[in-house]
């Protein structure tokens, strides 16, 4: 029976794209827990609960997006030989300072953000409503998370962009 009331040849292409999220979302997570064990200097109290906190919610992603694809009627993909072969977030070493740390978690992120957009554009095809408000929540909270992580690796006199700042006060 389909309870969804979706093609599920339909969904194919999505569910392809949640699988290729999942398993990003699998070494993103690893990564945070890497960076959070091994992060040091003046930073360390900050960055530390940062990471945690980013692992945490990446933990909860995990599991939303494998029962997501369950939903839809699929297996989720579930072995990290799998996962290191789809995934465009790739290991790295822990070892960096807290900048490097922060500027790789911002890369992933863009990784992460160019992933979603695909699997937005596909269950748009697919008419998978479901799909696409769960993604459509998952982008602004980590485009939040990446405002405040770049804002944190700024430096105190830069500035965003002014251009529509009323410069008539």
């Amino acid at each position: 029976m389909n309870y969804l009331n979706i093609d599920s040849e339909k969904l194919k292409p999505a569910v392809i794209e949640l699988n290729t999220l999942l398993a990003d979302y699998h070494m993103y997570y690893q990564k945070l827990r890497n960076f959070h064990w091994n992060i040091l200097g003046r930073n360390f109290f900050d960055l530390h609960e940062q990471f945690e906190a980013l692992y945490t919610d990446a933990r909860t992603k995990i599991d939303e997006i494998a029962e997501r694809i369950l939903t839809l009627g699929f297996h989720p993909v579930s072995k990290y030989s799998e996962y290191l072969k789809i995934s465009s977030v790739k290991e790295n070493s822990p070892l960096k300072t807290d900048t490097e740390m922060v500027n790789e978690i911002l890369k992933d992120h863009s990784l992460l953000l160019t992933q979603m957009r695909q699997i937005i554009e596909k269950a748009s095809k697919a008419n998978d409503e479901g799909t696409i408000d769960l993604i459509g929540a998952y982008i602004r909270e980590l485009e939040k998370s990446s405002w405040m992580l770049s804002a944190w690796s700024k430096k105190t006199n830069e500035q965003l962009d002014l251009s529509l700042v009323n410069s008539a006060s």
